[in-house]
């Protein structure tokens, strides 16, 4: 194995607990590889607003794979190093396609994400935790209409985040977002999809980033838990799954670690990296 040089790693589900805190263990171990030089990279499918500032501020973190791909950002300037977003056309389409069903469509558009009014009011009614809850309202400004906030913005969206009143119309949700061209569809937790440009991946920004930073590919460690790692873990030098991943993201992992709740981040940096 050669000597990781970037640890990009997930947020919820992975560095945060069930309860959406960072330990200090986690802490530790993040500051532990900036002390070696390494590249410590939060890669989520959250926007750049999304990004807590407790984990901004941890030593080595300049740079943040947002959005599931869909946007590569230097917070230390600010800039914007990369995009890949569905055209506002297209997020205009995929939007009104989810209004045959009972759901909360968000899209981010330049790092920060929109929600509709009724929606916010009502966030129980998508089945979201307190902590969920309190991270919408963070992340999200609302709007009356995303279809027509979309439209009138004109710029490209970089994710549409769809949360569920009712699980069943998942499955046929994304059946029929499947016969679309040009997008992922992903997915972080049971209760939502997550829909991107078909090249806005969260192992494509790895390996662009890695590209960007003059690192040897084979030199990234990528560490996630939901279908929306699955890309990062698959192509970095080394995949690591949490223990409470999905089956599917282990079935692609070269180590499993212990669970969010148990600080696996930090197990697996300790063993690997020291």
């Amino acid at each position: 194995m050669k000597a990781i040089q970037i640890v990009a790693f997930d947020l919820d589900g992975t560095l945060l607990d069930s309860d959406k805190n960072i330990s200090e263990r986690n802490i530790r171990a993040l500051a532990r590889c900036a002390e070696k030089g390494i590249y410590v990279v939060p890669t989520t499918g959250r926007p750049t607003d999304g990004v807590p500032k407790r984990i901004r501020e941890l030593p080595g973190v300049r740079y943040a794979i947002t959005t599931n791909g869909g946007a590569i950002v230097d917070l230390e300037t600010g800039e914007q190093l990369m995009s890949c977003t569905l055209s506002p056309e297209k997020a205009v389409e995929l939007l009104e396609i989810t209004r045959e069903f009972d759901v909360m469509a968000d899209p981010y558009i330049g790092g920060r994400a929109v929600t509709e009014e009724r929606c916010m009011a009502r966030l129980h009614h998508y089945g979201l935790s307190e902590a969920m809850q309190t991270m919408v309202h963070d992340t999200r400004d609302v709007v009356s209409d995303v279809v027509e906030y979309v439209s009138q913005v004109g710029k490209g969206v970089e994710k549409i985040n769809i949360f569920f009143a009712d699980i069943a119309d998942r499955a046929p949700l994304r059946c029929r977002l499947e016969r679309e061209c040009g997008i992922a569809i992903t997915a972080a937790m049971v209760n939502n999809l997550e829909l991107n440009d078909e090249n806005a991946t969260k192992g494509n920004g790895l390996m662009w980033l890695a590209d960007y930073l003059g690192v040897d590919r084979e030199a990234t460690m990528a560490i996630g838990d939901g279908e929306n790692d699955v890309s990062m873990i698959r192509m970095a030098g080394v995949g690591v799954a949490m223990d409470n991943a999905l089956d599917l993201v282990k079935q692609y992992a070269d180590e499993i670690t212990l669970t969010n709740d148990e600080d696996g981040v930090a197990a697996v940096i300790e063993r690997l990296i020291g």
